[in-house]
């Protein structure tokens, strides 16, 4: 048997069975995640109609790649809830509260956590009761038995805990990460649940054809001398993008510096960490509109100092073909498409993949990449202070 195309005892000599298989088995954990949210779909709907006739204001919060989930929701919460979204890292609610909360206004806090046993994860629930008028707390965990779950208020609260298998064994969030923001997005659009779901089967279907299609191309990248890397979308993909950098940078044990920035932002400074040793990856778009300025970007590059790769990641090259990306990972076969906020789900996955096959190019285990110890699976030693 293999993951990612190596044979698991292969993985399991090198250290990276279960970031392997965890990235392998990302498709499966997100028809789990979606039955799920249908499973207590009243239950959810419930919380909300309570909270929302109360609340003025949603904010998602978690702490590194928890955080970046809320980049990719904060859109969509906003369109769908009618309610002004915010994403906060719980590092900066707990350092900054009166930034985010006040006494004059009742917050939905929308905590997204793998273990929920962070410091800072506990912590900014207390922060919120204390700053503002009034917290309904939804907490989306992928740990039944973390310090999140457990936490104990005199406020409203919600706990989803994900499917078995979400709670990822290696360092880096993998499938955590996107199944919570699948639950994230699912519970956004809660009211239109089942006239989801095709589109949900077609997400699991994309992420399917990266992992049948693009695993060896990706596994090729890594081979390559690159020590810089760039990651690049814009709207519901920044999040994506912004996760992407962490995972390759975490799983390199920082050998390889990453950057993330939007298509538009990216010209203003940015673009000068390009060099010879440089890949990007464009994460684009399926909105026609959007393609514009992506297409923009990429040209600009072109016209620049070039960088070793240009990697292309898109529901459909339909109308990207004259980007001329070194790879073009190409998700849909029949050209029908998905929501754009969708995309967010499985665009994570080559950079999981490269990050992968980065780490064991360079000799460290994935499932534990931090030779010195420097980053540890759930976050020590942080002190929380009263305010």
């Amino acid at each position: 048997m293999q993951y990612l195309n190596v044979d698991i005892e292969e993985l399991k000599r090198k250290g990276g069975f279960f970031t392997a298989s965890e990235i392998s088995g990302q498709p499966e954990l997100w028809k789990k995640t979606a039955s799920l949210i249908r499973d207590k779909q009243d239950e959810i709907g419930h919380f909300l109609n309570d909270a929302l006739s109360d609340a003025k204001k949603i904010v998602l919060t978690g702490a590194g790649t928890s955080a970046y989930i809320g980049l990719s929701l904060r859109g969509s919460f906003l369109r769908n809830l009618h309610v002004c979204a915010d994403s906060v890292p719980t590092t900066d609610l707990i350092t900054h509260p009166g930034d985010y909360f006040t006494k004059e206004e009742s917050v939905l806090l929308v905590s997204f956590a793998r273990s929920g046993d962070s410091p800072e994860s506990v912590a900014a629930l207390m922060v919120a009761e204390k700053f503002c008028k009034k917290c309904y707390h939804l907490i989306v965990t992928c740990n039944p038995d973390g310090a999140l779950v457990k936490f104990k208020t005199t406020y409203p609260v919600l706990r989803v805990v994900l499917p078995v298998g979400s709670n990822d064994k290696g360092l880096a969030m993998t499938g955590s990460y996107s199944s919570m923001l699948l639950t994230g997005l699912l519970i956004a659009r809660l009211t239109e649940l089942e006239t989801l779901f095709p589109q949900i089967e077609r997400v699991c279907n994309y992420g399917n054809q990266v992992l049948r299609v693009y695993t060896d191309k990706l596994h090729l990248l890594a081979k390559k001398d690159f020590n810089r890397a760039v990651f690049i979308g814009s709207g519901p993909l920044f999040g994506t993008v912004t996760e992407s950098h962490l995972k390759l940078q975490e799983l390199t044990d920082g050998q390889i510096i990453c950057k993330n920035e939007t298509f538009m932002g990216f010209r203003h400074g940015p673009k000068a960490v390009i060099d010879t040793k440089t890949i990007v990856f464009y994460v684009f778009s399926n909105n026609p509109f959007v393609n514009k300025y992506e297409k923009d970007l990429v040209e600009s590059v072109r016209k620049g100092k070039m960088p070793l790769a240009q990697i292309g990641i898109c529901e459909s090259n339909e109308l990207l073909a004259d980007c001329n990306c070194d790879l073009m990972i190409e998700f849909s076969v029949d050209r029908l498409h998905v929501d754009e906020e969708l995309l967010a789900v499985c665009s994570i996955l080559p950079a999981q993949i490269i990050s992968f096959f980065k780490s064991m190019e360079l000799g460290l285990h994935p499932d534990n990449p931090s030779v010195s110890g420097a980053i540890s699976r759930v976050v020590e030693n942080v002190n929380i202070y009263n305010i």
